[in-house]
């Protein structure tokens, strides 16, 4: 995995953020490349680590994602003024996710948010931590809050359940998607949508705990949880965004903005889009031939004859389904053509409707 093309609005860095995961130590544990260096890509079997995950029985080393913590009286109601989701009267344990706009409406931050009655605790994703905790703390102004960048101290763990976390567990976002969240509205579809199939949840740990909060469990790796993410339609910040995405591109509406919360950074391309016409690009599933041997690499253009429509976003092998990937193409693109990735044909699912 990695950043598409231009991506400017968060610089990512290309290194390793975090101390390599004392769970490379595992059998057959096989460590990523630049922000994934930290972490396993896979323990040596990507296709039974999918299903392990499925079962519900494995989980995932996700301690490359930086955690953030928003303290105070005012946090949920300045978060709330700041970000697409609805986050007054959150109540403690309950998740949310939120995403960070620029001023003219693309996506900035994406904000995996749980309360626990006296902090909010954010992930979000590896190495993007530091700028969104600087942003954070420079909208303070006057009010009752405080931010921190608490990565060196808290891990995340990727566990395939829908539960919110119990009193007496460890604090957990869950995955909402691709639930209708609130005031909001979907740009695919809702009834058979391939997401409900997918259980999901980060799990926030003390770093010193990582290894006491696996215990015995199987371990899956990077490769194994992006498969099943990309088979859910489910957009992530890096992969299906670049300094151009909107939230309309990606049908990221259905958890992540409520469209009648009050003003927000973003907020009049977000009200323009939604009222008066479709986005310009439309994110897409593709079903690679699966006939080579190499995945094509993310950011690999789309072509429908000898015109690029798009380009890859993110790119997994299934354990079923075999290669598959999402794309953002051109709304116009005709969803009947059958498009190509280098020399790989790739069948188009529509996502976000034309």
């Amino acid at each position: 995995m990695g950043v598409p093309p231009d991506m400017s609005d968060v610089d990512l860095p290309t290194r390793p953020t975090t101390a390599p995961s004392p769970l490379l130590s595992r059998p057959g544990a096989v460590a990523g490349e630049g922000l994934e260096g930290s972490v396993a890509i896979h323990y040596g079997d990507p296709m039974r680590e999918q299903r392990l995950l499925e079962e519900g029985l494995a989980v995932v080393d996700l301690s490359n994602r930086d955690v953030v913590t928003v303290t105070g009286p005012d946090r949920l109601s300045w978060l709330h003024s700041l970000t697409t989701q609805h986050l007054l009267g959150l109540a403690p344990r309950q998740s949310r996710e939120a995403l960070v706009l620029t001023p003219k409406g693309h996506v900035e931050h994406s904000l995996h948010l749980v309360d626990d009655g006296e902090t909010t605790w954010i992930t979000t994703e590896p190495g993007a931590g530091a700028a969104l905790a600087e942003w954070l703390d420079r909208m303070r102004f006057m009010l009752r809050v405080e931010v921190a960048l608490v990565t060196d101290q808290w891990a995340v763990l990727g566990e395939p359940h829908a539960q919110e976390s119990a009193e007496g567990e460890p604090l957990a976002w869950r995955d909402p998607w691709p639930e209708l969240v609130g005031d909001t509205t979907a740009y695919g579809p809702v009834d058979d949508h391939p997401g409900t199939e997918r259980a999901w949840r980060e799990v926030i740990v003390p770093r010193a705990d990582l290894v006491a909060a696996v215990g015995d469990r199987p371990l899956a790796g990077l490769w194994a949880a992006e498969a099943l993410r990309i088979a859910a339609w489910r957009p992530r910040l890096g992969q299906e965004t670049d300094h151009r995405t909107i939230v309309h591109e990606v049908d990221w509406l259905r958890t992540a903005v409520h469209l009648h919360k009050g003003c927000y950074r973003g907020q009049e391309t977000v009200a323009r889009v939604h009222n008066l016409g479709r986005p310009p690009r439309r994110l897409v599933f593709l079903h690679l031939d699966g006939s080579g041997h190499v995945l094509p690499a993310e950011g690999s253009a789309v072509r429908a004859g000898d015109r690029v429509v798009g380009h890859l976003t993110s790119v997994g092998r299934h354990h079923v389904d075999g290669p598959i990937a999402l794309a953002l193409v051109k709304r116009n693109t005709d969803p009947e053509l059958e498009l190509m990735v280098e020399d790989l044909s790739a069948a188009q699912t529509v996502i976000v409707a034309p």
